[in-house]
């Protein structure tokens, strides 16, 4: 029997993902599932890109608008979300097409994700105060009497790395072992379960990908961008420090209604802080395995039609899709 197709569909921001995926939905039985960060959030959805009411119309997607700012979201919760919402297309007979640019996300998805425990300057103090007493080497025979394995690999005298472990523990109740043996069983059962097929949008030229930003970033000012974070900052509730708020383009509009820049500088840092979103983005992809790159330009920098890049996205997927 073959495993159900699940589909990725990853790349930079403004590489044209979603105008992608919303087309796909006339030639495959997909459903869409956002992979994005900033668009689980309601109240968000000039500076998020967030697909129009049109545009979610054609092509509904899910895990949208399902926080509100003020409530964190984490990739362990859209782990369990994006899985919940996986084996439900699957189970309609469709096809999951999760689109976004939250690499974070899909890597939780592909390598599973154990959920560390926060830093606790409290236990970390307490532990170091420990080592100060009676020495790294005797903090590591601590370690190794609860943890083994991740003593094995860690020298008794790399403090922060000892001073880690035992912290985890301590504020967790499980060991780092036990931790990573739980994301090693969730990247199993995913592998296990479905074919995954990872494909990666964008141009070839970087500027094309930077003039983008910089026209989109205008564009979502004249659609009323400013007004959008203005109704957020007047809530009263929200910080600068909530993942929400600290959202690309987010969070240089916060500043300049802080009174913290002028509008040109405002306009500036959210272009360059959008661009070095990208820039990071394609880092992570260009270590990723098992990818499919479709560049949405020729090496000669013309732009590509809309029909070749379909064409060839359906080259990645199994025969037996089609």
């Amino acid at each position: 029997m073959h495993k159900p197709l699940v589909i990725f569909l990853m790349g930079p921001t403004a590489s044209g993902k979603t105008d992608l995926a919303i087309a796909l939905r006339d030639l495959l039985p997909v459903e869409l599932i956002s992979v994005d960060s900033a668009l689980v959030y309601r109240q968000m959805d000039i500076g998020s890109a967030k697909p129009s009411a049109e545009e979610q119309a054609l092509a509904p997607h899910r895990l949208l608008d399902i926080r509100d700012p003020g409530d964190p979201y984490s990739a362990a919760e859209f782990r369990e979300d994006a899985l919940r919402e996986i084996d439900d297309i699957v189970s309609q007979g469709r096809i999951p097409l999760l689109v976004g640019g939250t690499m974070l996300y899909f890597k939780a998805l592909l390598e599973g994700f154990a959920d560390m425990p926060a830093a606790d300057p409290a236990v970390r103090a307490a532990i170091e105060a420990e080592a100060d007493r009676l020495g790294w080497p005797a903090i590591h025979r601590q370690l190794q009497a609860i943890d083994p394995d991740t003593a094995a690999a860690i020298h008794p005298n790399h403090s922060q790395r000892i001073c880690r472990a035992l912290e985890v523990f301590r504020v967790s109740g499980r060991t780092m072992t036990e931790l990573r043996q739980q994301q090693d069983r969730q990247a199993q059962d995913l592998h296990q379960r479905f074919q995954v097929v990872q494909v990666a949008i964008a141009p070839h030229d970087r500027a094309v990908l930077h003039e983008r930003i910089a026209r989109r970033f205008e564009l979502m000012l004249q659609q009323g961008f400013l007004d959008e974070v203005q109704r957020l900052y007047d809530r009263g509730d929200l910080v600068p420090d909530l993942p929400a708020i600290r959202a690309v383009g987010y969070r240089q509009v916060w500043d300049y209604l802080a009174g913290q820049s002028s509008y040109e500088e405002m306009v500036e840092r959210g272009v360059a802080a959008t661009r070095q979103l990208a820039k990071r983005q394609l880092t992570w992809l260009r270590g990723w395995n098992q990818l499919n790159w479709l560049y949405t330009d020729t090496t000669g920098g013309q732009i590509r039609k809309k029909s070749d890049l379909l064409k060839e996205f359906l080259n990645f997927l199994p025969q037996t899709t089609l």
